[in-house]
Parts: structure tokens; C-alpha cells; sequence
């Protein structure tokens, strides 16, 4: 039995040390214990006060629109490749993890045509090589990338790709799921046409709805390209200015919830204010895990304050499944490993998560290192 105290929300819950689903606060929780209609003027006025927030997270004006999207947030990834790229386009796609690997089976189910350029999990794009591609591949229309790449936890250049797309005059699309709300990103970055996130990541809301913030004269173009109408965006956008509703039923208590998630994320002090407690989160995680012997996957200067990967110790002693059971015994939940290039396991800094939790779950590492009787950590004695 765990020697410390097990670790709980405010509501009694294990902490989630993931990159979403993640611990909410009690008043998130508390806000769905309530019923709506889908076209009430109660939730009406709710669901317009949130599209309207969003597109200010990343310096978005009158210019640019919040479509949302039922579903995870991969239904608005999907959403946005087979809405953005028409049917004789063609996207580069920028892929080092799984959801830069599912990016390109959305586009290879649709029909649309691909380049990738791949890196390994652990190394961001190739500048160079990006621009040799949209030099001699006229065919391009679009370039596709990650924000950050929750299979490692890397950052990945946002800013200098989109320089790039704009010399070559293409379109670029960004996965932004993970760091939207917590990592500073300005949508008035030239050619920077649609960005995709979720409810249920930086903002701490619930699961189930995505949504894309949407440069309006680049979805005015989209009409008719989409090949679901499930995922039409532009149908979806159309709808909303013609009624002001949803074309098929929506989440309402998981938008009731991001509402309030809202309104918590601005009290914090928005971007700036979640970010770094994200970033103490991160500093805090990886200081205490290298004392104890650990290895990150990455350096320091390619690592997002989102979810941190740390390489499988060597010692034979070590066994992932019991340490993650004897982690969860002490009410905290992480993250096997996604990668190709290294085993691993991975620990999350977002969510409603202090400090002080952080310095809990070390101190559990700790304890349960003591009881597995692992002693070498990646060829050093652990600590």
C-alpha cells in the first residue's frame, strides 16, 4: 500500500497526467448538471458567446470564424483537410508522430493527393527540404503540420513553415489540438488559412466537440469541396449564418462546458497565464525525473510544455504495467509511449494541475521505484 497519501481532483478523482482527456475543475463539472434545448435562446446565446471567443486565443479578428465540429477532435482535422483541399489539390503533409500519420489516411480515404515529408518522432521538419519541395512540386496547394506533436511532446516550427508556405504562396493548415490556448499562435500569419482544436485539451473543457478557426475568405472558397456532409465546414459555417444553429444535434452540455472552461482559462489570464503553469508544470516534472535518473526523449529546447516523453528505464526490474498500476493505486494516471524510434512512457503537464501535484507524483515515482527494486535507470543508478 502507498506509504503517501493518494492523490485527488476536487472531486474525488485520480489525477489525469495525459494530453486530454484531462482533470477539469469542479465548476466545469458542475456546469453540465443542467438541461438545454438545441435551439433554446438560453443555449443559443452560449454557443455564439463561445464561437466568438475562440478566434481572439490566436489573435484572430473580424477576419477569421470559428466553425465547430461534433465530435473529437480528429473530426475537425478531418473536417478541415477534406473541406480545405479541393479534390484536385494536393497537401504537403509534415508528419514526425501518429497524428501527422493520421492526417494522411484522412487524405488517402478522401482521395486527396499527398507529399509527405517525414522525421522521426524526436526531430522537427527539415526546413530546407520543405522549401526543395515546394520549389520543384507545383502541384501543392496546401502544407499540413502538428503544432505539437503529442507522440513526443515536440514542438514544431509554426512560425517558419508558414513563412515558408507564403514564399511558395501555399495554403497552410495546422493541427493545433494540443497547445491551443497554452502556446501563443497568430492566426494573421500570412497563408495561414485554418487552424483545429478541441474542447478538451488546453482550455480544460470536456470531450466532444472540435472545432476550426477559419480565415472567412479561404472558406468562402471551400464550398462544395468537402467530402462528407457530415464534415462540411463550409455547409456547416453557412448554416450557422443563415439560422444560428447547428445542422445536426450538437453537444450541448460538453459547449455548456466550455463556455464555463472559458471563462476560467480568461480568469487565469488567458494564453499567457496557462502557459506558464503549464511551463512550471514542465520544469517541475522534468527537474525531478532527471534527479531520479530519468531520460527525456527530448531536448530542452525542442520540448513543449504539454506532455513530456521519458525513455523506458534499463533496469529489468522495471515492468510499465506495474508501475503504471502502483502510479494509478496512488491516483495518478499517464500515458504508455506512441514512439517508433525509442520505448518510452509519457507523463502530461496541462489540466487542472498545480505544483504541488507534480511534486506528488514525483515523490510517488520515487516510492514506487523503491518497491520495484529498481536500482538503473537508463545505465545510471537510480536516485
Amino acid at each position: 500500500m502507498p506509504s503517501t497519501p493518494v492523490a485527488r481532483s476536487e472531486t474525488g478523482d485520480p489525477l489525469l497526467l495525459t494530453p486530454g482527456p484531462l482533470t477539469t475543475s469542479k465548476t466545469v463539472k458542475e456546469s453540465v448538471l443542467h438541461d438545454w434545448g438545441s435551439r433554446d435562446t438560453t443555449f443559443v446565446n452560449i454557443n455564439k458567446s463561445v464561437m466568438a471567443r475562440l478566434p481572439a486565443i490566436v489573435n484572430g479578428g473580424d477576419e477569421f470564424v470559428t466553425v465547430p465540429m461534433q465530435g473529437s477532435g480528429t473530426f475537425a482535422v478531418e473536417a478541415m483537410l477534406t473541406t480545405f483541399i479541393p479534390h484536385d489539390g494536393k497537401v504537403l503533409l509534415l508528419i514526425n508522430g501518429a497524428y501527422g500519420q493520421r492526417a494522411k489516411k484522412i487524405c488517402e480515404i478522401a482521395g486527396r493527393s499527398v507529399a509527405v515529408h517525414e522525421t522521426p518522432e524526436d526531430t522537427p521538419p527539415d526546413l530546407a527540404a520543405v522549401e526543395s519541395i515546394l520549389r520543384n512540386d507545383k502541384a501543392i496547394t496546401h502544407v499540413f503540420m502538428v503544432h505539437c506533436e503529442t507522440t513526443s511532446g515536440i514542438l514544431n516550427p509554426v512560425v517558419k513553415i508558414a513563412e515558408i508556405a507564403e514564399r511558395h504562396g501555399k495554403s497552410l493548415l495546422v493541427d493545433s489540438m494540443s497547445a491551443f490556448g497554452a502556446l501563443p499562435l497568430d492566426m494573421k500569419l500570412s497563408r495561414l488559412d485554418a487552424v483545429a482544436a478541441s474542447s478538451n485539451k488546453c482550455i480544460q473543457g470536456l470531450p466532444g466537440l472540435g472545432f476550426v478557426i477559419c480565415r472567412k475568405t479561404a472558406l468562402e472558397r471551400c464550398k462544395g469541396q468537402a467530402t462528407t456532409l457530415v464534415l462540411d465546414l463550409h455547409d456547416q459555417w453557412a448554416n450557422f449564418v443563415k439560422t444560428g444553429q447547428y445542422r445536426f444535434t450538437p453537444p450541448i452540455h460538453v459547449i455548456v462546458a466550455f463556455h464555463q472552461a472559458l471563462e476560467e482559462f480568461d480568469a487565469e489570464g488567458g494564453v499567457a497565464g496557462r502557459g506558464k503553469r503549464y511551463a512550471e508544470n514542465c520544469r517541475i516534472l522534468i527537474q525531478g525525473m532527471r534527479e531520479l535518473g530519468f531520460e527525456t526523449l527530448l531536448p530542452d529546447q525542442l520540448q513543449a510544455p504539454i506532455i513530456v516523453t521519458f525513455r523506458m528505464p534499463a533496469d529489468k526490474n522495471f515492468v510499465f504495467q506495474t508501475f503504471y498500476d502502483k502510479l494509478k493505486d496512488r491516483g495518478y494516471v499517464i500515458y504508455p509511449g506512441k514512439l517508433t524510434v525509442a520505448d518510452s512512457f509519457r507523463i502530461g503537464c496541462i489540466g487542472q494541475l498545480l505544483a504541488h501535484h507534480m511534486r506528488g507524483v514525483l515523490t510517488a515515482i520515487r516510492e514506487i521505484l523503491d518497491e520495484m527494486n529498481v536500482r538503473s535507470l537508463n545505465g545510471e543508478k537510480a536516485a
